[in-house]
């Protein structure tokens, strides 16, 4: 090649603006385990996760509502994940936690059986045909395919909305 047909090839590429490759739109979210399955919630939604620690029952509440616990100086409310989806309560564990969650201005604890990951999901690897959109109380957001496995992805608004 000659040196003005190098000059050439420069000047074109030095005017050819690079067009940014579209984002891919993702949901990055914390899995856990409840029972035998899977699940997952939005990471913005998490504040943070914690061993379990005390708490004091309350009266007249569902099964499923353990009780409050004091996380440096807030007084939350504690839900059983298991009992809240129909299964057996468990004792504690060495992998049991305690998932504290925030919507808009409320914070509840979960329990859960075992914290998996954090993960992103691409929009191609949720499937929302399982969610009903037209129900404000329905708890799945839909089911995300991660490798070989399934993941029910919960609603984080219908999941901390209070019912008792």
């Amino acid at each position: 090649m000659n040196k003005e047909k190098l000059q050439e090839i420069f000047q074109q590429q030095s005017l050819r603006v690079d067009e940014p490759e579209p984002l891919e739109k993702t949901l990055q979210v914390i899995g856990f385990i409840v029972g035998d399955e899977e699940f997952a919630v939005p990471i913005l939604n998490v504040r943070e996760i914690v061993k379990p620690m005390e708490y004091t029952r309350i009266p007249r509440t569902p099964p499923y509502v353990l009780g409050v616990f004091n996380l440096r100086g807030n007084i939350l409310p504690l839900i059983d994940l298991r009992q809240k989806f129909g299964l057996a309560q468990q004792p504690f564990d060495d992998d049991t936690r305690f998932l504290v969650m925030n919507y808009q201005e409320q914070v509840i604890g979960f329990v859960i059986d075992k914290l998996t990951e954090a993960f992103h999901l691409k929009e191609e690897e949720i499937d929302y045909a399982i969610a009903q959109e037209n129900r404000d109380d329905y708890l799945i957001y839909g089911v995300g395919k991660q490798k070989e496995k399934l993941i029910t992805i919960l609603k984080t608004e219908s999941l901390i909305k209070r019912d008792f």
